[in-house]
Order: C-alpha cells, then sequence, then structure tokens
C-alpha cells in the first residue's frame, strides 16, 4: 500500500493521509474546501466551498497518478441538503463520467463547512 501526500491539497489535519493506493485503485480522505496553502476554511456559499472541496480531492487523484474521470465511486457530505442542487451543479462540471455516489447531509463538518467529498478511482 502507498500512502498519497500532496502539498496541492490541505495536509491532513490528523493521524490520517489524504489517500491511499492499493489494488489499482486510490482511496481518498475526504475534503473539506480548505485552501491548500493557508490550512482555512475558503469563505462562501455552497458552489465557492464545493469548487475549493473537489479541486482538493482532484489535486489528491492527480498527485497519485489519476484524474476525475477515472472516479469510480464519490461520498459527498452536505451539511444542509438544502445545498443539493447548488452542489450538483458544481459537482457536473468535474465529474463528467457521472461516477457511482453517495451525498447525504451530516449534522456538521469539521471547521463548520458546508461540504466534504471524498472518492475511489482507478490509478
Amino acid at each position: 500500500m502507498k500512502k498519497i501526500h500532496t502539498e496541492k491539497a490541505p495536509a491532513a489535519v490528523g493521524p490520517y493521509s489524504q489517500a491511499a493506493v492499493t489494488g489499482g485503485m486510490v482511496y481518498t480522505s475526504g475534503q473539506i474546501p480548505l485552501d491548500p496553502e493557508s490550512g482555512v476554511l475558503v469563505e462562501g456559499d455552497i458552489t465557492v466551498q464545493a469548487d475549493r472541496a473537489i479541486r482538493n480531492v482532484i489535486a489528491v487523484l492527480e498527485a497519485a497518478g489519476t484524474s476525475a474521470d477515472r472516479v469510480v465511486k464519490t461520498m459527498c457530505f452536505l451539511a444542509d441538503m438544502a445545498d443539493f442542487a447548488a452542489f450538483n451543479e458544481v459537482y457536473a462540471k468535474y465529474f463528467t463520467e457521472k461516477p457511482a455516489r453517495s451525498c447525504v447531509a451530516v449534522k456538521s463538518l469539521p471547521k463548520d463547512a458546508l461540504c466534504e467529498i471524498e472518492v475511489i478511482a482507478e490509478v
């Protein structure tokens, strides 16, 4: 198993890796909308935060040697299901191959983020 780390995505804020590669697949940890350089949550609505979170997960995928078009499954977490439609608009711009997906509302997310996303992709 190979651990993945890139400076182009926020550093892990706990005892975990940004991703792990095994068996030809990469499993990313959840990415919230943190600015990779400052580590600070980006300000803005769900569209701004979703864009940053997805760009963070794509940076991790690229560090693992793959891309968004090879994503098999996404798991999306929203702080408010009322943001579902707006989140989908941003999501559709990046995940054009339409991977399998789960999307759920949760009580809260780290640093009071509005969304978090993790993926499984082919390497």
